[in-house]
């Protein structure tokens, strides 16, 4: 085994704590105003700005550093056009007859159902890939640890960096998302995680009237 290489910590930033708390309460509030948005505009937005969005995303940490991730962003009308017809047919399959009871009436507050146009009407959707293990390049497989839990924090990165920048997504889990892998030419050890909807909102974009739990609700203090 080698030996670690440590350098100093890199532009480390201390606030004082009015600051601090001043710092936290503004991204509190910027991420309050986040939405999960299922009406896009077909606006074109600047390919310079997911890309940012992106990387920021590949700033998050990850189990030993191996960055078990792969981001596929695709705006080819044609292959946005196959995304949604087999996503389309697992939820109809979904909705129709594999989703529980349950499971139905926890979703119908929200409206949703087996119809996805915003599939082909966003200029982008971004296939989130977590990865089992990697190849060197002398062939060897590098076993990739806390994978999906890697590729979740990635995401939340992505979407927290994509509201920053002023565009809405939607998280979309169609089940199973296999196809992804055959339409987007992916290789059998990465499994789809997630597919993001990326855009502008449409002008008459609605969102349900829900609201969010409580800090007592979400969180405990020991000490």
């Amino acid at each position: 085994m080698g030996s670690a290489d440590f350098v100093p910590l890199p532009e480390y930033r201390e606030y004082a704590p009015e600051e601090m708390v001043l710092r936290a309460s503004k991204l509190l509030a910027e991420m309050q105003r986040r939405r999960s948005v299922r009406q896009f505009s077909d606006r074109p937005v600047p390919k310079e700005v997911i890309e940012a969005c992106l990387m920021t995303a590949g700033s998050a940490p990850s189990g030993a550093n191996l960055q078990p991730w792969h981001f596929v962003v695709i705006s080819d009308p044609e292959v946005k056009r196959q995304i949604r017809v087999a996503a389309e047919e697992e939820e109809h399959d979904f909705y129709h007859h594999r989703a529980p009871k349950a499971w139905l009436e926890a979703l119908a507050p929200l409206g949703t159902d087996e119809h996805k146009p915003y599939l082909e009407t966003a200029p982008f959707l971004i296939a989130i890939f977590s990865q089992s293990y990697s190849v060197r390049q002398d062939g060897r497989k590098v076993k990739h640890y806390y994978a999906k839990e890697s590729v979740g924090i990635a995401t939340g990165f992505l979407i927290a960096a994509l509201h920053h920048a002023g565009l809405v997504c939607l998280t979309h889990t169609p089940s199973p998302m296999g196809f992804l892998n055959e339409v987007l030419n992916r290789p059998a050890h990465e499994k789809p995680f997630l597919l993001l909807i990326v855009g502008y909102p449409a002008e008459n974009a609605m969102v349900p009237n829900i609201g969010r739990k409580s800090l007592q609700e979400i969180a405990s203090f020991v000490g």
